[in-house]
C-alpha cells in the first residue's frame, strides 16, 4: 500500500526532472570585465594556452592554429573580435575548443579568454532578449542577456560571431576527422 510520503517523493522526484529539463546549461568566461557564456553542447574542451602558430595575412583577431591531438585547430581572439583591446596572456588564460556551424557544417575553432569560470544552469525565463540601443557590440550574435547572483551574463550565439570568409582557412570537421584517422 502507497502512504502519502511516497507520493509527495514521487512529485518531489518528477518536478526536479522537469525543472532539469527546463535549464539549459553554459560555460561561463570572462572578456576583460564582462561576463560571456556558451552552450555547453558546443563546448569540447577547455585548454591551458599553448603555443599559437601564426598564420600570414589573417585576419588580427586570428591568432593562430594549435595542434589538438594531431588536428590543425584554428585560435581566434574574440576580445579582437568585439572590437575590445587582444587578450593578454595570464595565468587565467584558456582556450575553449568549440564547435560552430559554418555553411551548414561544424567546424572546430578554439577561443581566447582571459578566465573560465563554471557551467551553471541558465532558466530559459531568465534570458531576456539583447537590447539594440546602447549595445557596445553587433548583437546579432548574442542569444540574449542571463542574470545570475545580480551579475548580467552576456550569452553568445557562436554561430553567428563569425562570417564565411573570415574563417575560409578552417576546414570543416569531417576533414578534420577524416586527417586524423589517416
Amino acid at each position: 500500500m502507497r502512504s502519502r510520503a511516497d507520493d509527495g517523493e514521487k512529485e518531489t522526484a518528477m518536478s526536479e526532472q522537469f525543472n532539469k529539463e527546463m535549464l539549459h546549461q553554459y560555460l561561463t568566461f570572462k572578456l576583460g570585465e564582462e561576463m560571456f557564456a556558451i552552450d555547453v553542447s558546443q563546448v569540447r574542451e577547455v585548454l591551458d594556452v599553448t603555443v599559437i602558430t601564426k598564420v600570414p595575412r589573417a585576419p588580427a583577431f586570428m591568432r593562430g592554429v594549435i595542434n589538438v591531438r594531431g588536428s590543425v585547430v584554428p585560435v581566434v581572439d574574440l576580445r579582437q573580435k568585439f572590437e575590445l583591446p587582444a587578450t593578454e596572456q595570464t595565468l587565467d588564460t584558456r582556450i575553449v575548443v568549440m564547435e560552430i556551424a559554418l555553411n551548414g557544417e561544424l567546424t572546430i575553432i578554439g577561443t581566447l579568454a582571459d578566465a573560465v569560470h563554471n557551467v551553471m544552469d541558465i532558466e530559459p525565463a531568465s534570458i531576456e532578449p539583447a537590447p539594440t540601443v546602447g549595445a557596445k557590440w553587433n548583437t546579432e550574435f548574442i542569444k540574449g542577456i542571463g542574470k545570475h547572483n545580480d551579475q548580467f551574463i552576456i550569452i553568445l550565439n557562436v554561430d553567428r560571431i563569425f562570417l564565411a570568409e573570415e574563417l575560409a582557412m578552417v576546414p570543416p570537421v569531417d576533414e578534420v576527422q577524416s586527417k586524423a584517422a589517416a
